[in-house]
């Protein structure tokens, strides 16, 4: 069992609060008093889930900038009055940011009995299978360059067996515990 800290805790009601209001004010046909109160609550719930610092690292990364200032301008714009273009903004900006996490999300979503077997459909595993390879174009190996380790990009049809979706599977979560043990 994962343990939690109060902060993380804490961060976690946010970030819940904060998909709750985003989710209702879209239903309620983009109400802008209650997408700005969701933005605030995701983004202070992420704060408080990782920390202020690894927050403004994750945010703030040059390659990572576009992605950025799409999802914080978009909160913006939603906070001055404009909620569609602002949640159109936010959506893209969100995608941009969190899309290496989807297809280890997909993965693990795979693996839960009722919804691996909707996932392994073949009209949508076909779906998944080509977002993953997408998300695979670039995968990060280690290489020596010096005496500092750079990561470098290569292309995922150049590895061996990499149409088999394990081998897929496996690269992506060696490819996203590099990125994390290089960037955190």
């Amino acid at each position: 069992m994962i343990s939690l800290t109060d902060s993380q805790k804490i961060g976690m009601g946010l970030t819940g609060f904060g998909v709750f209001f985003l989710f209702f004010g879209m239903i309620l046909f983009f109400d802008k008093a209650l997408l700005a109160i969701g933005n605030i609550l995701f983004v202070a719930g992420l704060s408080f889930v990782i920390g202020l610092e690894r927050t403004f690292r994750f945010f703030f990364q040059k390659h990572k900038m576009k992605a950025t200032s799409f999802f914080l301008g978009g909160v913006l714009v939603v906070l001055i009055g404009w909620p569609i273009i602002g949640v159109v903004l936010e959506i893209y900006g969100f995608f941009l940011l969190f899309r290496g996490f989807f297809p280890v999300a997909v993965g693990f979503i795979r693996r839960i009995p009722v919804l691996g077997s909707i996932l392994n459909l073949p009209f949508i595993s076909a779906v998944c299978m080509s977002s993953t390879a997408a998300a695979l174009q670039l995968c990060f190996v280690y290489a020596q360059h010096g005496t500092r380790r750079k990561l470098l990009c290569i292309n995922h049809h150049r590895l061996p067996n990499c149409s088999d979706p394990m081998t897929a599977q496996l690269l992506h979560i060696t490819a996203a515990l590099i990125r994390r043990c290089c960037l955190d």
